[in-house]
């Protein structure tokens, strides 16, 4: 019974390794060709629609995010 429940025991472990690297190499596939891209915000383009080549750096400052006055008060 222990030899009968062994040799079904690793059959199945090697039969779902195998299902799994075929899922897997199915997923990455589909991932790398079939998969869109993503799509760009309008501030990557100029007036024409065409691509800006240059890096787009966008920086945002909250009011009262850092107080300061904490500081000044202890000189």
């Amino acid at each position: 019974m222990l030899a009968t429940s062994l040799v079904f025991g690793s059959f199945l472990i090697v039969l779902f390794f195998i299902f799994g690297i075929a899922l897997g190499w199915i997923s990455r596939e589909y991932m790398m060709n079939h998969h869109d891209k993503p799509k760009l915000h309008p501030e990557f383009f100029d007036q024409h629609g065409n691509v800006i080549p240059d890096e787009v750096v966008a920086v945002t400052f909250q009011e009262g995010l850092f107080d300061y006055d904490d500081d000044e008060e202890e000189e």
